[in-house]
């Protein structure tokens, strides 16, 4: 198992989980919503009644950090071990375009055949919200490592059931401090928020 979750090995195994989680959520959210449509269709029922605001949203989320690069180097996520946050938070929307999330990011790293809770990010940021499940989000950095920075989020949903909306979102944390140089990375986050 320690092989398994070290270097080259663990890139395949994450991209089968990923590819797996993806397409059970894919096609739970479609069945779901082909459920609901039909069930309207011969119930007639009323359209849902408008959303009040603000309306907090919670919301749970893995992320992977595939790529870290300075002035000097590029680091690959995969090549001294492997580290996974679990991003957990809560968004208030404030109307159907804009909101604020709060976000904690506890993050898990394996190498050397040992694992440990590495770091611990708290990242707000306000979120601007477009048509089709689009959501731009400009986040804040404080790491308990003593980084500190920014993180935009390009985030989309991409399944949508009447208890949970699936997620994918790609982002690009910019990070300075702690007498290092500064870093810009590639992250992959795939999660759910709860309706």
């Amino acid at each position: 198992m320690r092989k398994i979750l070290q270097g080259k090995n663990a890139l395949p195994l994450f991209g089968v989980i990923i590819a797996v989680v993806l397409s059970v959520s894919y096609a739970r959210a479609q069945k779901a919503a082909s459920d609901t449509a039909g069930k309207q269709k011969t119930n007639n029922q009323v359209p849902e009644k408008s959303i009040s605001y603000p309306k907090p949203v919670g919301y749970l989320s893995f992320i992977i950090p595939f790529v870290t690069a300075n002035s000097k180097a590029i680091t690959p996520n995969f090549k001294d071990g492997t580290s996974i946050g679990f991003p957990v938070g809560v968004n208030v929307l404030y109307s159907n375009r804009f909101g604020f999330s709060y976000e904690f990011t506890p993050t898990i790293k394996w190498a050397g055949g040992t694992s440990k809770m590495s770091n611990l990010l708290f990242d707000p940021g306000t979120m601007f919200r477009f048509d089709h499940g689009f959501t731009v989000i400009t986040r804040l950095a404080f790491e308990t490592s003593g980084r500190y920075g920014v993180t935009p989020v390009f985030n989309q949903v991409y399944a949508r059931t009447k208890d949970v909306n699936y997620f994918v979102a790609v982002s690009l944390p910019a990070r300075f401090g702690n007498s290092q140089l500064p870093t810009l990375g590639l992250n992959l986050q795939i999660g759910f928020t709860f309706n």
